[in-house]
């Protein structure tokens, strides 16, 4: 196995970054998460570009791409496999112990990791803990991600994959790590970014390819949605058979269905949509 950190690969045992890494003493640092089959990363484009966003968001410089995808094609390569999480983490660098930044740069990794095709359908449970639609890292893919840590393992506590918040407005918004939708006579609806939901690259692409709408949603909407089902990096599409107590038609919803059928036709042809 092989990493890239700052300006080569690396081997994990020999790679190194301070301790007092900005990401790792207040997790200021932004990522992104790209599916790479046999080598070949998906939609990388989009990603590196809210991969920018998020980290002008933060007030961190935006990484070089090209940089970034001679990191991404060198960890790629020394690391084949025929499905591959590939993981960009891109952080504020040598700091304080306290929120002030240094003046040592960011600090980049790529690393990826071996993982398989997910389920057709899965298990959803809300939380009561909601996202602020108006916090300052709202739509942030932020390295600091433990809130998304604790509602998950909530989740597999009640044997389901994914935690639904709220906002504070009472609307729906998203899961831990995916986009959510709902359909509704026959159209498919998901939460506006305004929601407080990260903008999904998966998300974007539905939106695109299906006609989805963006609507604002109260959050128990999943109690009479006639389908729902969920997008991200590594789930794609992934229809949801049961939220909370529940139960959904799940893949044998035609609507899911053919969004299913119509993503998968559609990032087939083009690996860089």
């Amino acid at each position: 196995m092989r990493i890239w950190l700052d300006d080569g690969l690396r081997d994990p045992d020999s790679a190194r970054i301070s301790v007092f890494d900005h990401g790792l003493t207040v997790g200021d640092g932004v990522f992104e998460t790209v599916k790479a089959v046999d080598g070949e990363p998906f939609a990388l484009t989009r990603h590196l570009d809210r991969l920018t966003r998020s980290a002008h968001a933060l007030g961190l410089p935006g990484p070089d791409h090209d940089q970034v995808r001679r990191a991404c094609t060198a960890v790629l390569e020394a690391n084949p496999m025929p499905l591959g999480r590939l993981r960009i983490t891109y952080t504020g660098g040598h700091g304080p112990l306290g929120s002030d930044r240094g003046e040592h740069g960011p600090t980049l990794v790529v690393a990826v990791a071996g993982t398989t095709r997910r389920p057709d359908s899965t298990a959803v449970i809300t939380v009561p803990w909601t996202r602020n639609e108006r916090g300052a890292l709202a739509g942030v893919k932020s390295t600091s991600y433990a809130e998304n840590v604790v509602a998950l393992a909530r989740a597999h506590q009640h044997g389901a994959s994914e935690a639904l918040f709220g906002n504070t407005v009472g609307q729906l918004c998203e899961g831990t790590g995916s986009n959510v939708f709902v359909v509704l006579d026959g159209e498919i609806h998901t939460p506006p970014v305004a929601s407080g939901c990260l903008a999904g690259i998966t998300r974007a692409l539905v939106i695109e390819w299906t006609g989805a709408k963006e609507t604002d949603l109260p959050l128990d909407v999943l109690r009479r949605a006639d389908e729902v089902f969920l997008t991200s990096t590594l789930r794609d599409v992934q229809a949801v058979h049961q939220a909370d107590e529940r139960e959904l038609p799940g893949t044998a919803g035609p609507v899911t269905a053919k969004a299913m059928r119509i993503f998968a036709e559609r990032s087939g042809h083009d690996q860089d949509p």
